[in-house]
């Protein structure tokens, strides 16, 4: 054992596998038991000796290892004197007694293990057929996960073609990977399914799924087989998402210059899955929700949603899968351009839609989230295996994508497309950093790219930029934005948009510094000439990734503007976001930021209404701690901000309207009933009661139904129980997933701590699918979050067993934390925590503190102001 120990210890503790030799190609078998749950499995590797090595060291975890042997070129056969397997650092350690050479080399190892229910590796879940429960598997490697399936080189950037084949298949199963299959042989029940070998692809990309399953197919104009593989019976909801993959497919060569390069595309909805959806080459697998669409079932939400997440998966493998990140300090090159990416695909589908502009959310949630000390940068360096799935987070996906957003509107469309099919062109089948597509932008632009961009991605945070106007002269000044109100002294290179008076006139300004000065005398009429209608909008269209404080003559003459429907609705929302989170920083008033909210009391587009909503929600759950006794009273404030949109829009779908009008009624009527409005809530409460006695009413639209939900949970209490009866009835009647995923995310808004008790316990039974347990930890009302940080704390042993530490684990830990608001509770969580620390959680603990601390913080600033808010906020309720 001390032996062992010794050769171990040269190879524990680091990130990466050492450079002895690397991978070319993997011939895989598999051998199922779908019975016992476990799998056998062969695999030969052709491997590169790289230099004279005694030591062979791949990747790893909860594999058993039965036999092991290296054969040379010369065909000399080596076999290991000793190997050792290490659970801490993923790997399997091969020792030779002799030097194997430089040169090539086939290494063939024998293994086994379990068809985990963790929903990672190679994972079992289970399906419904003719009424009894069976057994199927499916497989999720991102990030690192590869290693429970089969021994490899699972890192990124160590490439290799791949032949697998699968052994005892159920014959009436059907068995999917990345390539289409080559050879079915049936033995009785039973079928081995060998796949044609695949192109040049990273660990993380394999896939096999094997279940029982309907397709619906079509061409892309190439003739590239698309399918869509859903449950037994329902193939016909598959066909929208097959049709959005069919047009981004060709969108995407003709966009990036470069042809899809698998001969088929296969999405297939997997019913136990802990993402939302995966990129594996050639067959995407997505959670039953994100891929099916029901014409019953769906709101106008779900199909933006499922049309984002399928354009999103499809454009990765160009972004990810063809060029992809070389280490995971780079995955922001994945994630951040396949949504930037699929926002573009999107509004090429359904220009209608203006997503775009509700490409803004994606952009406050990056800023949101990089407003935290415990923010990361863009590129961060990753040193532990088990806490790359943290990084899967709103930096990577949004930030990144918002400062792409930012970098192509500076350059411009064309420059910026036709750098990407530069980039495609000459990184294709190979690895990239971001200093490479830096470089390869710049070439084509002759702008410095990297010299911009390196301060986004290598340094965390963003600035906010205080603007004044003295004379003719637009002064500004960058500082770092932090929530906690901090300034640690960074800076940005910032490109500056302008829009004066008019978005006829705008103007551009690169802040290369913490001051900068810009003259607008020629382009900006003198104030006293043209009255009070004029303003200034930094910023516009909300395309850069900072936030903007004005001067209080500024500010004035903006509100002015939103009065009388002067600006853009990215501009309208992008003013009151600022506010927001300037409040929130307590560098503004919370006064300031509702007498702004007061000036949207008029029509508005669905962004705006959307983002007044949330800033309603925050700003009332702050107060009820903060300002308690006026608490009722803002939310009369708020009530009467959304009434006029409730009563122009009502209950019932219009033929013909838009499809923003769904969107806008289902969040409108939700925040009333969620505000507890008398009138909503009877309404919703009657139209449930409709659509329970007959589901095909048309007196509950699927737009409505949250609203309807959140209604009757608001009117349920330990004394009175019926809601609670109802919907979790609903919810086992109900066979569509959208409508259970939709009663999961409401039946937690129950003001009554002992029903959010029991709804919480709900979550641990086998009737809510463990990944499904997301839904129900984002709806937990306000009145509840005491009681949910008390279970967690009773049944951490339990959660621990259930989610372990993949990345569901993640959303227990922000949902249930973040909602707190006080110092003795952040020290509460640290405490309970300082025994309890996971590489896996690690990041999102802090960061879910910090939150806490930040409103404790917002709270006490609050109160200083409580005699000035008393007069208002009843003056703006009741006037």
């Amino acid at each position: 054992m001390e032996f062992q120990e010794q050769k171990l210890e040269q190879f524990k503790g680091q990130p990466r596998l050492p450079e002895f030799a690397v991978p070319k190609h993997y011939d895989l078998t598999i051998k199922l038991d779908l019975s016992a749950c476990t799998f056998s499995g062969r695999v030969l590797i052709d491997v590169s000796v790289i230099g004279p090595t005694k030591f062979l060291v791949l990747s790893a975890l909860e594999l058993l290892i039965h036999q092991v042997s290296f054969t040379n070129a010369l065909n000399q056969k080596y076999v290991p004197c000793d190997f050792v397997v290490d659970g801490d650092d993923e790997i399997l350690v091969l020792v030779f007694e002799e030097v194997l050479d430089v040169g090539i080399g086939v290494l063939e190892i024998e293994f086994s293990g379990v068809l985990n229910g963790q929903l990672r590796g190679l994972y079992r879940c289970s399906y419904m057929d003719k009424g009894e429960k069976k057994n199927m598997v499916a497989t999720q490697f991102e990030a690192m996960d590869a290693r429970r399936c089969l021994p490899c080189w699972d890192e990124p950037a160590l490439k290799a073609t791949f032949k697998i084949a699968l052994e005892n298949v159920p014959s009436e199963l059907t068995a999917l990977s990345n390539m289409p299959i080559s050879e079915e042989k049936f033995y009785g029940h039973l079928k081995t399914v060998h796949f044609e070998k695949s192109i040049l692809m990273s660990t993380y990309l394999v896939a096999i799924v094997v279940g029982l399953f309907d397709y619906v197919e079509d061409l892309t104009k190439d003739g590239i087989k698309v399918r869509a593989y859903c449950p037994v019976g329902k193939s016909e909801k598959g066909k929208f998402a097959l049709n959005i993959a069919v047009e981004t497919l060709d969108f995407y060569k003709m966009y990036f210059s470069m042809p899809y390069p698998l001969p088929k595309l296969d999405m297939v909805a997997v019913p136990e899955f802990s993402g939302g959806a995966m990129e594996n080459y050639g067959l995407i697998t997505y959670r039953e929700a994100a891929l099916l669409q029901d014409p019953l079932h769906s709101a106008m939400a779900n199909i933006q949603r499922l049309t984002i997440v399928v354009a999103h998966e499809v454009a990765h493998h160009w972004f990810g899968n063809l060029v992809t990140m070389e280490w995971w300090t780079h995955i922001w090159l994945n994630e951040g351009f396949a949504t930037w990416v699929s926002y573009l695909a999107t509004d090429r589908l359904f220009p209608e839609w203006k997503i775009w502009n509700q490409f803004l959310f994606e952009i406050t949630d990056g800023l949101r989230m990089d407003a935290l000390e415990q923010s990361h940068p863009i590129e961060v360096e990753i040193e532990q295996a088990g806490s790359v799935l943290e990084y899967f987070d709103d930096i990577s996906y949004r930030k990144g994508s918002s400062v792409i957003q930012m970098l192509e509107n500076y350059l411009g469309n064309d420059i910026f497309q036709k750098s990407l099919g530069s980039y495609m062109k000459k990184y294709a089948y190979k690895n990239a950093k971001t200093e490479d597509l830096w470089s390869v932008l710049s070439e084509t632009s002759k702008v410095e790219v990297n010299k911009i961009m390196n301060t986004w991605t290598k340094q965390k945070g963003y600035p906010v930029i205080s603007v004044k106007l003295n004379g003719s002269t637009i002064e500004f000044e960058q500082t770092q934005f932090l929530s906690s109100s901090v300034d640690y002294g960074a800076q940005w290179i910032v490109p500056l948009t302008l829009s004066l008076s008019s978005y006829n006139k705008q103007k551009r300004f690169l802040l290369e510094a913490k001051l900068g000065k810009m003259d607008i005398e020629d382009d900006f009429c003198d104030p006293e000439k043209v009255g009070e209608n004029w303003w200034i909008k930094v910023n516009v269209y909300q395309s850069g990734f900072y936030r903007v404080k004005y001067d209080n003559n500024l500010a004035a003459q903006l509100q002015k503007a939103i009065a009388s429907n002067c600006l853009s609705a990215a501009d309208e929302f992008g003013i009151l976001d600022d506010m927001y989170a300037l409040c929130e920083a307590c560098l503004t008033p919370f006064s300031s930021l509702l007498n702004l909210m007061d000036t949207y009391k008029k029509d508005l587009e669905y962004i705006v209404l959307s983002r007044l909503i949330n800033v309603c929600y925050n700003a009332s759950k702050i107060s009820g701690d903060a300002i308690p006794e006026l608490a009722y009273d803002l939310k009369q404030f708020f009530i009467n901000l959304l009434l006029s949109h409730a009563k122009k829009l009502g209950w019932d779908v219009i033929p013909g309207e838009s499809q923003l009008n769904g969107l806008t009624r289902e969040e409108v009527l939700m925040a009333l009933a969620s505000f507890d409005h008398p009138q909503t809530k009877e309404e919703a409460i009657k139209r449930f009661q409709a659509y329970l006695d007959d589901p095909n009413t048309s007196l509950l639209p699927v737009d409505t139904r949250k609203a309807a939900y959140v209604a009757l949970m608001r009117n349920t209490s330990s004394l009175e129980r019926s809601g609670l009866k109802c919907l979790q009835k609903l919810y086992r009647e109900v066979d569509a997933i959208q409508e259970k995923t939709r009663i999961l995310r409401c039946i937690g808004s129950c003001p009554d701590p002992v029903i959010v008790a029991k709804i919480l316990d709900f979550l641990l039974t086998d009737e809510v699918p463990p990944q499904d347990a997301i839904y129900v930890l984002a709806g937990i009302s306000l009145e509840g979050r005491a009681i949910a940080w008390t279970w967690f704390k009773e049944n951490w042993d339990i959660i621990m067993k259930k989610w372990e530490t993949g990345m569901l684990l993640t959303h227990f830990i922000r949902d249930i934390i973040t909602p707190l608001c006080s110092h003795e509770m952040a020290n509460e969580v640290e405490e309970f925590f300082a025994s309890r620390t996971l590489p896996s959680i690690a990041l999102n603990l802090k960061q879910s503190v910090e939150l806490v601390r930040i409103k404790a913080r917002w709270i006490e600033q609050i109160k200083q102001e409580q005699e000035l808010l008393g007069e208002l906020i009843k003056g703006l309720a009741y006037k």
